[in-house]
């Protein structure tokens, strides 16, 4: 992708020696290495915003059932994993 946008920012002279030093010892010039870290950076959000929407279809699923189950069973909370194991098995006999 050709490059025709030009941003600037304020760092600290530490971090913009460190950044240049990397790129001395990579053989590189300083914006490749800007570069590489800003990729490195859009794929993280775009892969964590992937995340974020799978958690919330997942969410979605669940609430469906929330509520469901009921009874006057006083312990029923400590066997809710007994009981959707056997509600999910009965469903895929089914």
């Amino acid at each position: 992708m050709a490059k025709t946008e030009v941003y600037s920012w304020r760092i600290n002279r530490q971090k913009k020696m460190t950044l240049e030093s990397v790129a001395r010892r990579e053989g590189t010039i300083l914006a490749e290495v800007l570069d590489r870290l800003t990729d490195d950076w859009l794929e993280a959000q775009s892969a964590r915003n992937g995340d974020d929407a799978e958690q919330k279809r997942l969410h979605a699923v669940a609430a469906k059932y929330a509520g469901v189950f009921s009874g006057s069973d006083p312990f029923a909370s400590e066997k809710v994993s007994e009981v959707v194991r056997k509600y999910i098995t009965e469903k895929n006999v089914r």
